[in-house]
């Protein structure tokens, strides 16, 4: 049923960006296009992309004035008469900007989380995300619509790896994502750190001295090897394995550590309430369910 549910969601989704050309897309997508004023469209609260580049808009709204609005922004039906933008938030921005008052749009009739699906899919599909952006929306579509790794690797088009790696980065501190979200550190450099005891002041000491991906994890490699007062006992291999990928599965960081008989201690690390809250809130949801 699941596997069933993404291949329909897969050829929706292909007409909504405009890559499904069947004569029956092009007819619903003819039927379905309209212009509308500006001002009744509303952007997403649940668009993963929540960073615009200003300059980028700028771009964008030039050539709007140019060459006008060639892709119709994809919108759904709001209670109030008005419409809510599942695909384009930032095409509608930058029509603002260049003085348009009426825009393409095509209307879809569309649940909270077929409108949330597609906008995360397509924002990941366009590169339109930074990796921290990535990383949630990955991790909304693992829980919020039970994706494997695998599903979603095929949906976006990215390797199983490449999904498991992203969603590491929720697992470090505020700090670090937020200097992630400004373009400080890239991804490459915070996955390095993903690993480490202390991220925020190895993520600072990065930025500070300017260092590459391939000098990070260098200094990562020295930092780790150093003995420290109290030793403690090395983590065998599937042990190191098994908090890898639990960390991966959840976007938290995991800790495993075995009392040397048949017990041990499973700890969730946490970086501010806020998080701990949605810790909190997943586990009940888990044990209502």
């Amino acid at each position: 049923m699941m596997q069933a549910n993404k291949k329909r969601l897969g050829r929706g989704l292909a007409a909504l960006i405009g890559d499904d050309t069947s004569e029956e897309a092009v007819v619903q997508d003819i039927r379905s296009l309209r212009h509308m004023p500006i001002e009744i469209l509303h952007a997403s609260p649940n668009n993963p992309r929540k960073n615009f580049a200003e300059a980028e808009l700028v771009d964008l709204a030039q050539s709007i004035k140019e060459k006008g609005l060639l892709q119709p922004l994809v919108v759904r039906p709001r209670p109030d008469g008005e419409y809510e933008i599942v695909a384009g938030e930032r095409r509608w921005r930058a029509a603002q900007k260049a003085g348009i008052h009426d825009v393409p749009v095509l209307v879809r009739d569309l649940t909270d989380g077929e409108a949330l699906e597609i906008a995360l899919i397509e924002n990941i599909q366009r590169a339109d995300l930074n990796p921290l952006e990535e990383a949630r929306a990955y991790g909304l579509l693992l829980e919020q619509f039970n994706y494997t790794q695998q599903q979603l690797a095929d949906s976006v088009g990215k390797s199983r790896s490449h999904i498991a790696n992203t969603l590491r980065l929720l697992a470090l501190p505020e700090s670090v994502r937020r200097q992630i979200e400004m373009g400080s550190l890239t991804a490459g450099h915070a996955r390095t750190l993903v690993a480490t005891d202390s991220p925020a002041e190895l993520a600072d000491q990065i930025i500070k001295l300017g260092l590459s991906v391939r000098e990070t994890e260098t200094m990562v490699r020295d930092v780790t090897k150093r003995p420290t007062r109290t030793q403690k006992p090395e983590k065998d291999v599937d042990t190191k394995a098994l908090e890898a990928s639990v960390t991966a599965a959840l976007g938290l960081k995991i800790t495993i550590t075995h009392n040397g008989r048949q017990g041990g201690i499973l700890s969730i690390g946490y970086s501010s309430l806020d998080q701990l809250e949605d810790i909190c809130r997943r586990l009940q949801n888990s044990a209502i369910s």
